[in-house]
């Protein structure tokens, strides 16, 4: 037997390493591992029970969540990005929202969509203007009561010079509605040299007390860019009177239709204004986006509330779309939406994973909702027919990280595809620990008597069941381990977020932060992803080299025991 680590393993990749060993700050260096090192024996944190509480909804007295502006002044102000670094969205609400058996839509051609910009604060002589909506959340049902939103604006700035700083003020001065005057840093250009400082990443967030302490640890970390994976701020627990519970269907058995209360998305924009009025947020959907209303619409509130760069990135829906920001090209995909190899989302990304150029954009980041490789009880399995689908087509073009929520836990595995150790494989990072206030998922599939069964795991929204015993491996025959998988590296309930630092084109610093560690210098998880370009060839080539290593019988390599406890940071 061959092994890949005395064979493959290119020097100059960890000459590379060391290098950046030396060169990195912030962080004590000599403990941090790097899944050159892996792969790595499975860790499990014992369960800190003392963490799990206070997952309690903000009410809407909170001086945070109420409206402080009049008439049809700017507020919920948001900033995202286009698909290239020369363009950005600028979006907020004019308007008060209305609730109940008697609605009345706003118009919203009477408020201008308008924003004066520029790279002096008190020189804004850059004009752009773009357009505006207002959405219903209706109920066909006696005693629901219905929404209509304030007016949505979204104005998209171009021509836009790459890592500026520029001031903004957005409104309509005709009716002296303009806001006071933001500012946003755009992203770096697209090259092998160039990335952003800090990318946070979060799931699940919610607009809970344990919400506020994510954010504000998130805020500490002076973030360029923020993703949040889905979940927005779980609308769908309430009914439309604004009665609520930590799990909907256990309460709310007789509801004819799963109800929402539309002024907790006006609740989230309101707290979210002061970071995403000047950092960058990147969404995309998650299960309690559904929001299900009259004539069988549903994602209203997403597809409405956010700007997206669909268009800009050749993609007919809001649900999936990509974007650049300097050397790494993202790409949001839709775990709600047909995923199958005939459907428009496949063929999108096909299209889009061909044009990438890894000359330009060496590092692949994908992200969505529901996560391929949970252990937890929680969703366990559940996006299995997404993966079937998709997972070839990531790998193939060579994927070197993905990102989920959905499951509320943290999770980081191994390098994996297929179910099996690959040194070629993405790393696969649950971020499902926001601080929604249905709680943490403390259980895992391995553990005696948790191991789900297949008939309960499909996803229920999309449909179909493809999540069947393992075929091959220790849970042959099975369809649970009985013991933590081996392409589980790490796994940790508390709630959290993460931060991604690209250092160059091979090597990423990624940390997460738990929120009892806010007020002190430790990280929860940190490790080096390092890419292996060498070694992992991407497109047709890479499929060759996976079967050629197969008849060969190349192993991948020992597993590696972890450094134990927290890492500490300087």
């Amino acid at each position: 037997m061959v092994s890949a680590s005395s064979i493959l393993f290119p020097a100059i990749a960890l000459l590379l390493f060391s290098l950046i060993l030396t060169t990195a700050d912030d962080h004590d260096q000599s403990t941090i591992p790097s899944t050159l090192e892996g792969p790595f024996k499975p860790v499990t944190v014992p369960l800190d029970k003392s963490f799990r509480g206070n997952a309690v909804d903000l009410p809407d007295t909170d001086p945070r969540v109420q409206r402080r502006v009049t008439g049809f002044q700017p507020e919920q102000i948001s900033v995202s990005l286009s698909s290239t670094y020369d363009s950005v969205w600028i979006s907020w609400i004019t308007g008060e929202f209305q609730i109940g058996d008697h609605i009345k839509p706003l118009d919203p051609t009477t408020v201008g969509s308008i924003v004066r910009y520029g790279k002096l604060k008190y020189s804004l002589t850059h004009r752009a203007t773009g357009y505006s909506l207002v959405y219903d959340q209706l109920y066909p049902f006696q005693g629901l009561q219905n929404y209509t939103s304030g007016i949505i604006h979204h104005v998209r700035l171009k021509g836009l010079q790459p890592n500026t700083l520029y001031y903004y003020e957005c409104g309509d001065p005709s009716i002296a509605a303009m806001s006071e005057t933001y500012h946003f840093r755009t992203m770096p250009v697209s090259n092998p040299k160039s990335y952003l400082s800090r990318i946070a990443i979060v799931g699940d967030l919610g607009l809970t007390y344990n919400t506020t302490s994510t954010v504000s640890h998130m805020i500490t970390n002076n973030p360029d860019l923020v993703l949040l994976v889905g979940d927005v701020c779980y609308a769908n627990l309430y009914l439309t009177n604004g009665t609520s519970a930590d799990c909907y269907s256990c309460s709310f058995l007789n509801s004819p239709i799963h109800e929402t209360y539309q002024p907790r998305w006006d609740y989230w924009g309101r707290y979210m204004q002061p970071l995403l009025s000047k950092v960058p947020i990147m969404v995309v959907e998650g299960n309690h986006e559904l929001e299900a209303q009259a004539q069988n619409h549903t994602f209203v509130a997403y597809s409405s509330r956010f700007a997206f760069p669909s268009i800009e990135s050749k993609s007919p829906s809001t649900f999936y779309y990509s974007f650049n920001a300097g050397g790494i090209h993202f790409i949001m995909l839709g775990a709600y939406t047909s995923y199958d190899k005939s459907g428009d989302q496949y063929k999108w990304l096909e299209r889009d994973l061909a044009k990438v150029d890894r000359a330009v954009t060496p590092w692949l980041v994908a992200t969505w909702h529901a996560p391929w490789y949970s252990t937890y009880t929680a969703h366990y399995r559940e996006a299995e027919c997404m993966r079937v689908a998709m997972e070839d087509l990531l790998y193939k073009y060579g994927v070197d990280v993905v990102f989920n929520g959905h499951v509320h836990a943290y999770e980081r595995s191994n390098r994996v595809y297929n179910y099996t150790l690959d040194p070629c494989g993405p790393v696969h990072i649950t971020v499902g620990d926001g601080g929604n206030r249905e709680k943490m998922a403390i259980t895992h599939a391995d553990e005696p008597g948790n191991c789900p069964e297949p008939s309960t795991t499909p996803d229920k929204i999309v449909g179909g069941f493809c999540a069947f015993n393992f075929t091959s491996g220790p849970a042959a025959g099975k369809f649970c381990w009985d013991r933590q998988p081996d392409y589980s590296a790490f796994r940790e309930s508390s709630f959290g977020h993460g931060i991604l630092e690209v250092k160059n084109e091979t090597h990423a610093l990624w940390t997460w932060h738990r929120n009892q560690d806010l007020y002190e210098s430790v990280a929860g998880d940190i490790i080096y992803i390092v890419r292996q370009p060498d070694r992992c060839p991407v497109g047709p080539l890479r499929m060759q080299l996976l079967l050629q290593q197969r008849k060969l019988g190349v192993e991948i390599g020992p597993m590696v025991p972890p450094i134990p406890g927290v890492y500490k940071l300087q």
